[in-house]
């Protein structure tokens, strides 16, 4: 079994992410590693501007987003330099987190859908798929 020393918890910052904060910080824990964070705020398609006026919604989102991380980095005890909030598609952003800081293990929560909308459109799956160390999924409550 790989001793992993840099893990990235992806997390969509939803209530059901939450629930998996104790388990990714036993691991952590555990190897004795370092812990990253990271959230991606996707961008708004241009059609939704048109109808929002002149509100930067995804400006508020991507602050919004920043004050969550910042509350969930001082609960999980990780430094602000090892917080990352992207703006973009999450897979891309993830990945590309991952292999900046070096992880060698990106943790991600699963919402347990089934069906066709576990395979098509699936963030976890393509990070599954894409990424260039191990991933581990973790089932949300």
């Amino acid at each position: 079994m790989p001793s992993y020393k840099h893990v990235l918890f992806a997390t969509d910052l939803t209530d059901e992410n939450h629930h998996i904060v104790g388990r990714v910080k036993k691991l952590v824990e555990s190897y004795g590693a370092k812990l990253s964070l990271v959230h991606v705020v996707e961008h708004l398609a241009a059609i939704a501007y048109s109808y929002m006026g002149s509100v930067d919604v995804e400006e508020q989102l991507l602050e919004e987003a920043k004050k969550q991380m910042d509350k969930l980095a001082k609960e999980m005890g990780v430094d602000a330099k090892d917080t990352h909030v992207e703006v973009g598609h999450p897979k891309t952003e993830i990945l590309e987190t991952a292999k900046a800081a070096k992880a060698d293990l990106i943790m991600v929560g699963s919402h347990g859908r089934s069906g066709i909308t576990a395979i098509i459109g699936s963030t976890t799956n393509a990070i599954i798929h894409g990424a260039e160390c191990d991933v581990l999924v973790v089932r949300a409550k």
